[in-house]
């Protein structure tokens, strides 16, 4: 099968993680794909190709020289349906795509100006109604792809060591991952966006949870009685930095982001992610909503405001600058593939993140996929095959044996 060929097959499989089921993995569509690639793997010759009770999935190529492993997630983001993905190939010369017409559902370029750099190529896209799964399953394709070439062509190669997981769209990917018994020297998550993208920065992660309690009265005799929980929960929202939203951020930029609120006039609540590639910028916004808690209960009572402040992940980073030469080998890699390398901060985090901070150093490679997590989402055939090549000339580097 082609790369291609193998992504069509695996977006046919509902693998939408949840994270209110408290179970691993947390829906049971992605151990079903889990086993479809187990059977696949062997089927090639992966012959130690098993799937954990948890849903995550290894196997081995051997070859020579170090034990490199490459890692993708089974799962897609909550944030659309992954539900009866219907693709089709457009050979993009330029202009709107017709995602559906009956809807009307157009793809832009003036929305979406990564289609200005992708004319001439073959786009796989959804009908608009449905994210497409590039997110990771373009990973998974190329990575078993690779793992066919290697098995079929021989030849040196090194050692390839094969990771999907599940759960990475809800931070949990890296939970259950067996990093001892992985057993590689270094590995490679291959989860990124457009083509040549290659990652080691990404940002530091917390959540926040602020609780607003109120007091409830008639609104006839409210004066000087009643507490408007919802109130107060927009005077602690307007405290935070204006400028430092996501709409107004890019590159290295750090955000505070208001994910979800709820109200009513004894209780509120504003669910926050906090994001900053700086540790200690990522210090000074968490020690925000600290202080702000702090003068709001000093204002309306103590325990009007409550805070909870959970940490997520870190920045891979500090865990990589000691073994650059990873780093390295991959744009050593993109060259040799014809890719032009582009190292860029990953605004979010992977797998690779956690998994650094773990014991496995792990950077991120591209997949090609553009408009992550919505139903604008479309791969082009052309970069993920230059995925593919990218891998394959990682794993063959010269250097290595």
């Amino acid at each position: 099968m082609t790369v291609a060929e193998r992504f069509l097959k695996y977006v046919s499989y509902e693998t939408t993680s949840d994270e209110t089921t408290g179970v691993c993995p947390s829906t049971p569509g992605q151990k079903v794909l889990g086993a479809a690639l187990v059977e696949e793997m062997k089927a090639m010759g992966i012959a130690d190709a098993y799937m954990d009770e948890h849903g995550y999935v290894y196997g081995t190529v051997p070859g020579e020289g170090p034990v490199i492993g490459l890692i993708a997630h089974m799962d897609t983001a909550p944030d659309c349906s992954g539900k009866d993905i219907k693709t089709r190939i457009v050979h993009y010369e330029g202009g709107d795509i017709v995602l559906n017409e009956e809807k009307n559902i157009l793809m832009s370029p003036v929305d979406y100006p990564s289609l200005k750099h992708n004319e001439g190529k073959h786009l796989i896209v959804t009908d608009g109604t449905t994210l497409l799964g590039a997110d990771d399953k373009a990973g998974v394709a190329a990575i078993l792809t690779v793992a066919q070439e290697l098995l079929t062509e021989g030849g040196k190669h090194a050692t390839l060591r094969i990771g999907f997981t599940p759960d990475e769209e809800i931070g949990s990917g890296a939970d259950l991952f067996n990093v001892k018994d992985f057993g590689a020297e270094y590995a490679y998550t291959v989860d990124g966006g457009g083509l040549g993208e290659l990652e080691y920065e990404n940002f530091n992660a917390a959540s926040a949870l602020v609780t607003v309690h109120g007091r409830n009265v008639h609104p006839g005799s409210a004066k000087n009685i009643m507490i408007n929980s919802q109130h107060i929960a927009m005077e602690f929202a307007s405290m935070l930095p204006v400028q430092s939203k996501p709409e107004f951020t890019a590159g290295y930029d750090g955000f505070a982001h208001l994910c979800e609120m709820h109200g009513e006039v004894e209780r509120s609540t504003l669910e926050y992610i906090i994001r900053d590639h700086d540790r200690e910028s990522f210090e000074r916004r968490k020690a925000d909503f600290v202080r702000i808690c702090q003068y709001l209960n000093e204002r309306y009572g103590e325990g009007t405001v409550e805070l909870k402040l959970k940490d997520s992940y870190f920045n891979m980073k500090e865990k990589i600058l000691p073994v650059m030469h990873i780093v390295d080998r991959a744009k050593a890699a993109m060259e040799r593939a014809g890719v032009k390398a582009k190292v860029v901060p990953i605004r979010g985090g992977t797998d690779g993140a956690r998994l650094s901070y773990m014991g496995l150093p792990c950077p991120n490679l591209f997949t090609g996929g553009e408009n992550f997590h919505g139903r604008f989402e479309y791969i082009p055939i052309e970069d993920m095959e230059a995925c593919v090549r990218t891998l394959k000339c990682i794993l063959t580097e010269p250097e290595l044996f």
